[in-house]
């Protein structure tokens, strides 16, 4: 995912990514924990790719409040 898609999306649109981020997130957690994760890059994706979002976001309310 790239920042160019991201903010072609609605705020709404974006905060449902985030939230499908953070449970992927969570559930990367879970396997780690319990030894069932295949590619530990995999966290490091999501948690940029949620940072991205939330960075969108901030762009995009910035940009409402001027």
């Amino acid at each position: 995912m790239n920042a160019k898609e991201l903010r072609d999306k609605t705020p709404d649109q974006l905060r449902e990514e985030l939230t499908n981020l953070k449970k992927q997130q969570f559930n990367l957690r879970f396997r780690a924990a319990t030894g069932q994760l295949e590619n530990p890059a995999q966290m490091r994706i999501a948690r940029r790719d949620a940072a991205r979002v939330l960075t969108i976001l901030n762009e995009k309310a910035n940009a409402a409040a001027e």
